[in-house]
Parts: C-alpha cells; sequence; structure tokens
C-alpha cells in the first residue's frame, strides 16, 4: 500500500489497532482484576447465609419432623399407692425412631390427657432425658398429683369400657445432635392403650354358701375371674360391690386388696348376703336355681381413702353373672 501525505504504513497500522474496542473477555478480566474483593465479600456472605439457614431453620424443621415421625408405645403401666388425689406411677415406654439422626432429648414436663384437648389434662409427668436411637427405652419411677379429677375419671371410665383409649402426652425439650446448636422441639405422641373393654368374660368361677356367717358377716365364699387385655397394673384396695337381682339388693361383696394385674386374673371373694330372700327368689321366680345377680361397684378404698376415680369408673361398669344358687344350696342338703 502507498504511503500517503509522507507518513510510513506501519504507523498507519499502529493507530488502526489501538483504536479498536476490548472484547468480553478482556472486560471480565479488568474488571475482576479490579474489583476482585468485592465479589469474594459477596461470595463469603451468600456462603454464611445459606449455611445460617441450614443450621438455624432447616435443622429445627428436620429436628421437629424426625420427633414428630418417632412412635412412643407403653409397654408396662404400674399404678400403686394411690391416694384420694394421687398415685405412684412406674411405667416402661419403647421410643422407636427410624431417623437417621439420633439425636439426645433432655428431661422434660409432659401433661397427660385424654385425647389432647387441653380441659381434660390430668397429670403431670417427668419424662427421663433419652438417646433416640433406633429403638430406645425410657422408664418413669415418680409420684404423680391428680390436677384435674373430672379429666382423670373420664380417662378411667373410657379405659374400663372401651377398647382403646387415646393418652396424649405433650411437653417441650432440648434436642441435641452433633455439633449442631441446641434446638427447642414438641413433644407429642398420642399413645393409644389397650383397655377393659366393659370385662368380657367376667364371671363368678365357684362360690359356696355359708350357713353360718363368718367372723367377718361373709356367708358366701368364692372365686371371681377378672380378665385385664392390656399392660395396665391398677392397686385398687378394697373394693366393695352391691348386688342386685332386678331391683332388688340381695347383698354385697368384697374383693380385698384388689390388684389387676395384665393377663388372667382369678381372685378371692367374699360376699353377705341376704339368704332369705335369695332362697325366696329360687323357690318363687328362678325355680331352676340359676339366679341372674348384678353386680355394680359401691367403693374404692386404700388406706382409707376413697379413690373417687375408681369408684365412678367402675360404677359405669354393671356387671352381670348367673350363679347356680341351686346346686350351692343342694351341696348343703336344703334344695
Amino acid at each position: 500500500m502507498e504511503e500517503e501525505k509522507g507518513v510510513p504504513q506501519s504507523h498507519v497500522q499502529e493507530i488502526r489497532h489501538e483504536g479498536q474496542k476490548p472484547g468480553f473477555g478482556a472486560k471480565l478480566k479488568a474488571h475482576y482484576k479490579k474489583w476482585w474483593w468485592l465479589h469474594l465479600i459477596f461470595f463469603i456472605a451468600s456462603t454464611l447465609i445459606i449455611v445460617l439457614c441450614l443450621v438455624y431453620v432447616a435443622f429445627p424443621r428436620i429436628s421437629q419432623d424426625g420427633v414428630n415421625n418417632s412412635k412412643l408405645e407403653i409397654e408396662s403401666l404400674i399404678l400403686t399407692n394411690p391416694t384420694a388425689n394421687s398415685f405412684h406411677l412406674e411405667q416402661t415406654s419403647l421410643l422407636t425412631n427410624h431417623n437417621k439422626y439420633h439425636p439426645r432429648l433432655d428431661a422434660f414436663n409432659a401433661s397427660l390427657s385424654v385425647g389432647g384437648a387441653t380441659d381434660k389434662i390430668f397429670a403431670y409427668v417427668k419424662l427421663p432425658a433419652v438417646h433416640a436411637t433406633e429403638h430406645a427405652t425410657t422408664h418413669i419411677d415418680q409420684d404423680v398429683q391428680i390436677t384435674n379429677m373430672d379429666a382423670f375419671v373420664d380417662y378411667n371410665t373410657q379405659l374400663w369400657n372401651h377398647d382403646s383409649v387415646d393418652l396424649a402426652l405433650k411437653g417441650r425439650t432440648k434436642l441435641h445432635e452433633m455439633r449442631f446448636p441446641v434446638t427447642t422441639v414438641d413433644f407429642h405422641k398420642t399413645i393409644r392403650l389397650k383397655g377393659f373393654n366393659g370385662l368380657p368374660g367376667f364371671n363368678v368361677t365357684s362360690f359356696e354358701i355359708k350357713l353360718i356367717p363368718e367372723p367377718d358377716g361373709a356367708n358366701m365364699i368364692g372365686m371371681v375371674y377378672i380378665p385385664n387385655p392390656s399392660v395396665l397394673t391398677l392397686t385398687m384396695g378394697n373394693v366393695t360391690f352391691n348386688n342386685y337381682v332386678g331391683d332388688d339388693v340381695i347383698g354385697t361383696t368384697l374383693l380385698s386388696d384388689l390388684v389387676i394385674k395384665p393377663g388372667n386374673n382369678t381372685l378371692p371373694m367374699r360376699s353377705t348376703v341376704n339368704q332369705t330372700l335369695v332362697i325366696e327368689k329360687v323357690t318363687s321366680t328362678y325355680k331352676d336355681g340359676m339366679l341372674p345377680v348384678d353386680i355394680v361397684c359401691n367403693t374404692s378404698i386404700y388406706n382409707g381413702q376413697h379413690l373417687e376415680y375408681f369408684e365412678k369408673a367402675l360404677q359405669s361398669n354393671r356387671q352381670h353373672v348367673v350363679l347356680n344358687v341351686g346346686a350351692a344350696l343342694a351341696a348343703l342338703g336344703g334344695g
């Protein structure tokens, strides 16, 4: 190319090269070279926000979900030393946790109620600290104060009359997992307890009539069968029952120092009956000697104290048996 106006061609090419705009890569490189510190701060801040969200938002939610998905079952419940307003509780429970996390839970106070209603809370218990492995056993051994008698009566009434009762346990505790911050979780569990279901199978398995009453006045001695399909052991004291034939009271029965244990319970009974009235009914109305008797709880007394929660529950659970009085009288030579 020819030189123009005395300017060398090489100078013209150099001028044209310097006038070109830099490309995107060059601009990006220049930007990061100048503002690298600002991008570093942004990266650190973003990472910190993500970590904090995981630690303080996601982890508590994960922890609560893990507690919610765990299962609590009562394997044994023993009620002893009852008073009018309290009892001693020994309870063994199994906590099942299939989550991959196995945290530790602090001890905490929990309310007990029927179905979870606030106005149905009848007591508070202290649950011990537990390491929530896949299968963890917990034990309670403490005196319990009854805080709502009506609710506790309702709980016992449902136990005696239904196949099952939903016992709600609610509280809050601290959860510890590895190096994560300690978090607070709600521990709400509904435990389905097997009930007595109205005592199907209840029966007087044997009895004999005494013409001469024993020193305590008992003139009918026998054995009574009480099935218990639940995991409950109940100390109920001296329990008395009124015995009816139709609308007529024919006597009373005492189950002394009554303790109902899981399984089959065959227990001694002592009754004081109006023998004259019984013989009258057998000879007039029930000539086959088979006497239909309704049994209704009267009192439940332990160490001189009435146990209202047992009395009212049992009073709602009227039992019916048929006694072969004719055979018992025949054994005496009286029939």
